[in-house]
């Protein structure tokens, strides 16, 4: 019999395998991913354009040409699309980003034979009507002006800007006079030349007769070049303070630009972060949060864009004493260079680093996101084999050096708004 008083034993087994998937190519000239093995008799088909940030000829194409997809077509309005989802319980997801645009469906798959055509009609024959238009500009600027309000929302968008630029894809952020002056003009153009299918993802659980026939549906689409643009940063505000007298808070920011995913440092440099200040029990927390009760929390994070990449920390804090967190936070960064992490802080944050890692495969829509990551980012199929191992054999050592090359003080940006 099980006795529940005692503690189950700690395993120290990491493991990490992602599970097999098969590439059909399309005569689009796209390709189909699929990840058969689901549970539940539902599926999700996932289209990735290159149309993102990065690829928009003016601030905020990406972001509407995306959002107005679903409503309206050639044949159907918003009002009838979303009808027909809704009767079926299917969902369409929209995700404009810095890189790519991906545009999603979940649907039961006894519903496919339905719904699938429509998704398709949406994809490939958009109408972008102008009073669509209009109405989304109007959600949009208020979300805008709402969101200008918030100390946290201008923190993040400053900081992105200072680092990168505000002509940069990664460092611009849309604003009302871009919003103004576009027409379903401007987003036809976009559409014509980003909207053609860079790679499919398909999960769920398939027949052969099952995937020719979605195969199949998508000869609506044909195959186009997407040029890969190219942008510099041009740094702007290495220290950036926003006043608001009105705030009790300040949010502050440190950030710089950072390698991505393809370095050969990156994997070092997220366990470091994860030491400084990536889960509850990092540097960060427990010195600014737990010892000195200066913020109810305060993380640093990778954000790796396919071109790029950034570092951040951010915290909200009273603003008699942003200072302090400002200097308690470069303490940290100097104990990272200087001292050795011990032996017990280092096998600690290893296991919940992969323990976090492990149970994001546990969900089977996470696992085929790390596929897509790699296929998308250029990266190695072992890719995440090799993040295991290296998390594992980290050192002491090797993270003070890497610390020691990428979290130096005068290397970062400054923000604060309040």
């Amino acid at each position: 019999m099980l006795d529940r008083s005692v503690a189950p034993a700690f395993s120290k087994d990491f493991s990490f395998d992602l599970p097999s998937f098969e590439i059909r190519s399309l005569n689009s000239g796209a390709n189909l991913i699929i990840l058969q093995g689901l549970q539940q008799e539902v599926v999700k088909l996932e289209i990735i354009f290159k149309a993102g940030k990065w690829h928009e000829p003016a601030l905020g194409v990406s972001h509407f040409t995306s959002n107005l997809l679903d409503k309206g077509t050639d044949r159907k309005s918003a009002k009838e699309i979303s009808g027909i989802f809704d009767y079926y319980g299917s969902q369409i997801e929209i995700s404009p980003g810095y890189d790519f645009t991906s545009v999603s469906l979940y649907v039961l798959k006894k519903f496919m034979p339905q719904v699938l055509p429509i998704f398709l009609e949406i994809i490939s024959s958009p109408a972008f009507p102008e009073s669509e238009l209009n109405l989304q500009k109007e959600i949009f600027i208020q979300n805008l002006k709402i969101n200008n309000q918030k100390n946290n929302a201008v923190a993040s968008k400053l900081i992105r800007k200072n680092i990168f630029g505000s002509q940069h894809p990664y460092g611009s952020s849309v604003e009302e006079q871009h919003v103004a002056v576009l027409t379903p003009a401007d987003l036809t153009k976009f559409y014509k030349t980003n909207f053609s299918p860079a790679e499919i993802y398909l999960h769920g659980n398939f027949t052969d007769a099952n995937l020719e026939w979605i195969s199949s549906q998508f000869g609506l689409f044909t195959s186009q070049t997407v040029e890969d643009l190219k942008f510099d940063s041009i740094p702007e505000k290495r220290v950036c303070t926003e006043d608001r007298p009105e705030s009790v808070q300040s949010s502050i920011r440190l950030g710089k630009e950072i390698i991505n995913r393809s370095h050969p440092d990156y994997f070092p440099l997220l366990l470091l972060n994860h030491i400084l200040g990536g889960y509850f029990g990092s540097r960060l927390m427990k010195n600014i949060r737990e010892d000195k009760g200066l913020t109810y929390g305060i993380y640093s994070s990778l954000h790796p864009f396919k071109n790029s990449g950034m570092f951040s920390i951010g915290a909200d804090v009273n603003k008699e004493n942003k200072e302090i967190v400002f200097t308690e936070i470069k303490k940290e960064l100097a104990l990272l260079r200087d001292v050795a992490i011990s032996e017990e802080e280092l096998t600690t944050s290893k296991n919940h680093f992969l323990g976090s890692l492990q149970l994001e495969v546990a969900n089977p829509f996470s696992s085929f996101d790390k596929i897509k990551n790699i296929r998308l980012n250029g990266l190695s199929d072992d890719y995440y084999k090799l993040l295991f191992s290296s998390i594992r054999s980290s050192s002491a050592s090797s993270l003070k050096e890497i610390a020691n090359k990428y979290l130096i003080e005068n290397s970062f940006h400054e923000v604060s708004v309040g």
